[in-house]
């Protein structure tokens, strides 16, 4: 089949990103060969593209995945701090660049707690062209339990996308609720799914011998592994995985992390006070080639997460044919775990009914067999095809007609 005929008129689109990340740089491949679509990515800095110490990883981190090939980037120079707060993000350059763009749409998923937020935002109002963000919150809690940050957002947010925004932008059916509750018409609001390349990971799953993979770990086919995949971080609840584990008392079992934090030495030392330190294992920070082999030989990833609008990790095990199970304040819960199996979803904080999840799965390999086959149908129908449609169905409610050829 040949490529589609590209229109006389295209959306012009600007996407203006904090820095290149692993998940979504495939999603710009796939919408530059879009033929709707005239594509350009500013970046306001380079952190994950070139080596940089990420602090909640606790490790210097570059990712080993392409993540600037095949689509139109640019880089705009931070003048700011480059820390979290609002000035860390400071790029001045925005201003003429928006402007003179003649850009249908500017998509901008910064935060509004930057300064280039503003800047693009005043920019993009100024040269006519559509303001586009959004929030992969699901409630107005945060990761840092302050209850001045909740009154905050509960009296900022909805002035701010209903004036500001012209689509609110949301990652998954808990997002699209909420905002509705906050008073943003169905009609403002779009599910931009929040996904992964599945295409990358169904190809290198499909590479990998399960069985070498659980031989290079010094365990038997019978094994039941569970993995842990995220930062260790407080909000990530890495402890309860091993007290959970250990309240499952599994003889045959194997609890493995993979990734990095500020929790790491605390769970060896918990490991050793609950006598389980024989059967976990303790990967470090795991780069994206090598996590397919990782979930290829487990038999169960579990995110534990407060605080997680969506969890990615989630569709990686889905696509490498890993069961998953999540706490019920886990956004991907709703669009990925319920579809498939409810049943997989226990109250977070509750190690006790983990505990009982693990034993219940570890005696009834069938049940994890029928989700695999079950997730890896939904997975497909959550994919790179669905976000770059979920755009042009945002594109055109703001923007009947591209104005540009």
């Amino acid at each position: 089949m040949g490529a589609l005929p590209v229109p006389d008129r295209r959306y012009r689109v600007l996407y203006v990103c904090s820095h290149p990340v692993q998940y979504i740089a495939p999603l710009f491949r796939r919408m530059s060969h879009h033929p709707e679509v005239d594509l350009t990515v500013a970046y306001c800095r380079m952190l994950g593209a070139k080596a940089g110490y990420d602090a909640e990883f606790a490790t210097t981190v570059e990712w080993d995945v392409p993540l600037l090939d095949g689509y139109h980037w640019v880089e705009i120079p931070n003048k700011g701090t480059g820390s979290e707060g609002f000035w860390g993000l400071y790029n001045p350059g925005l201003w003429k660049f928006v402007r003179e763009g003649k850009y249908d749409a500017v998509f901008c998923p910064t935060g509004y707690i930057r300064a280039s937020f503003w800047i693009t935002l005043l920019a993009s109002k100024l040269s006519g062209a559509a303001f586009v963000f959004g929030t992969d919150a699901i409630t107005f809690d945060s990761r840092e339990v302050t209850q001045w940050k909740i009154w905050f957002k509960r009296i900022f947010w909805p002035p701010l996308f209903r004036r500001l925004a012209s689509q609110v932008l949301v990652t998954c059916t808990p997002g699209h609720e909420f905002m509705h509750s906050i008073g943003i018409p169905n009609e403002r609001i779009t599910i931009i799914p929040n996904i992964v390349d599945n295409d990358w990971w169904t190809e290198q799953a499909s590479k990998i011998n399960r069985e070498r993979v659980r031989a290079s770990w010094g365990i038997n086919p019978d094994t039941f592994v569970v993995m842990f995949c995220a930062k260790l971080q407080p909000w990530k609840r890495p402890l309860d995985l091993l007290h959970g584990f250990a309240e499952a008392a599994l003889s045959n079992s194997l609890l493995l992390y993979a990734g990095e934090g500020a929790q790491r030495q605390l769970l060896e030392t918990e490991s050793k006070r609950l006598n389980i330190s024989e059967k976990v294992r303790f990967l470090g920070f795991t780069n994206q080639s090598q996590l397919p082999a990782i979930y290829a030989g487990s038999d169960l990833l579990v995110l534990l997460s407060y605080h997680e609008p969506f969890g990615l990790v989630v569709n990686e095990a889905m696509l490498c044919g890993c069961a998953a199970a999540v706490s019920d304040h886990v956004g991907s819960r709703r669009d990925l775990i319920d579809a498939v199996d409810p049943s997989f979803v226990y109250p977070c904080g509750d190690t006790a009914a983990l505990g009982a999840l693990l034993r219940r799965l570890a005696s009834d390999r069938p049940l994890l067999e029928r989700f695999r086959a079950k997730a890896k149908e939904r997975i497909r129908t959550w994919s790179p095809q669905q976000w770059v449609e979920a755009h042009l169905e945002a594109l055109r409610r703001t923007v009947p007609s591209p104005r540009s050829s």
